[in-house]
């Protein structure tokens, strides 16, 4: 539908999401570090036993391990766009879209976590990943 864009372009959405996930490692440092320093046990960070983390810092926890999951795919299809030479309009629609899905994602982890709001950006963001592997998936078969 679009004309193919400089293919660095997909590559900004990408550092978006790594920007994030590094937001998210200083959140839960903070937050391991503050329930340290209130006295949480120290034998539970050496080995995840005993006593469970305080909730602010084990959703910050969650969070970050969020960050590993999902786009894990999404910084693939990044690049493979990228080495293709072929970024369409599409491509950018639904990587700026899954970024959007996931940024929101992680305001209302980290604020409010609603599960059901969350759950349902999770799942918006999961579609525009399908839709950019679709459109990466034609651009491969086409050049077969």
């Amino acid at each position: 539908m679009f004309n193919a864009a400089n293919p660095a372009t997909m590559l900004v959405p990408m550092l978006v999401i790594a920007a994030l996930t590094f937001i998210a490692f200083v959140n839960m440092a903070i937050k391991r570090t503050a329930a340290a320093r209130a006295g949480h046990p120290a034998d539970f960070f050496k080995a995840h036993q005993g006593p469970p983390e305080p909730e602010s810092a084990a959703v910050a926890v969650r969070h970050y391990g969020n960050l590993m999951e999902l786009p894990t795919l999404f910084y693939p299809a990044c690049i493979t766009a990228f080495v293709l030479g072929e970024v369409t309009g599409w491509m950018l629609i639904f990587a700026w879209s899954y970024v959007a899905a996931r940024v929101l994602q992680s305001l209302v982890h980290m604020t409010t976590n609603n599960t059901m709001h969350r759950g349902l950006l999770f799942v918006i963001g999961m579609a525009f990943m399908i839709g950019l592997w679709l459109d990466i998936g034609l651009v491969v078969i086409g050049k077969l």
